[in-house]
């Protein structure tokens, strides 16, 4: 099962998977993208069955869709991949709080939940494993992503204990940390059109989607427990992972930012 399947890394996880695997279940709320990428991979992968589930994480309404669903036509994911986050670029004082509670609902709360839900059914099963789409951002507080990042840590933290508790039950969790990447997240980040697109990066640091989404399902199969998909962001993580939080909270204060302060 994946989460925000209809566009970016959800939706290269898809066609990445489907020839591994009798059933897919895509989540999303866009269910035309959803329909279109169904009708996608039936037609290459013959005897793939895919059940679009169309639904809105950020509520609880939305969730309880989708855990309904998956009861009523008997599906149990072996793979939970968490792959739906949304985020929001700028400060912190000027955001919507609407924006920032659909962030901490989809982020963590819808995460957690369906952890919650089918780590029981894994466990049942004799086995399974878990994907959560973190993010290098998670290693570090970011100004003018403040949330997100801080969602992001939760994300790591979360994944990294539970994949000590779950692993006596063959249930293997990984954490997929990625860094820019080229998806419509930037995109719908942004507040306004005038805003630039996404975290200032150095072009050198973007890595291709179907490098990230291959690096991650190859990392999950090992049995691994984090992925940083490219070579510079993985030695990023390492140099974020011994540097004092002094020197890291140094670094961010003279990091270049593209919010127009007021």
């Amino acid at each position: 099962m994946i989460t925000g399947a209809s566009a970016g890394l959800g939706e290269e996880f898809a066609r990445q998977l489907a020839v591994r695997c009798g059933t897919l279940v895509l989540v999303a709320r866009r269910g035309e993208r959803l329909d279109q990428l169904k009708a996608e991979l039936e037609e290459h992968h013959l005897g793939l069955r895919v059940e679009p589930v169309v639904t809105d994480l950020s509520t609880d309404e939305g969730l309880t869709v989708l855990l309904r669903t998956l009861k009523e036509k008997g599906l149990f994911p072996d793979l939970l991949i968490n792959n739906a986050g949304l985020g929001d670029y700028g400060e912190f004082a000027t955001a919507e709080w609407s924006r920032i509670d659909a962030m901490l609902q989809v982020n963590i709360r819808a995460l957690t939940k369906l952890c919650h839900a089918l780590a029981p059914v894994m466990k049942a099963l004799g086995g399974g494993s878990i994907l959560n789409v973190s993010s290098l951002g998670g290693d570090i507080p970011i100004p003018d992503f403040a949330v997100y990042a801080a969602t992001k840590a939760y994300v790591s933290s979360f994944s990294e204990a539970l994949r000590i508790e779950l692993r006596e039950f063959n249930v293997n969790v990984t954490t997929l940390c990625p860094g820019p990447i080229e998806t419509e997240f930037g995109s719908v980040a942004r507040r306004s059109a005038g805003q630039e697109t996404g975290l200032p990066a150095r072009s050198w640091f973007y890595v291709e989607r179907e490098q990230a989404v291959h690096g991650a399902i190859q990392t999950m199969l090992k049995g691994g427990a984090r992925h940083y998909p490219g070579t510079q962001v993985a030695c990023l993580a390492a140099v974020l992972g011994i540097l004092p939080l002094a020197a890291i909270r140094l670094i961010m204060g003279f990091r270049p930012r593209q919010v127009k302060m007021v």
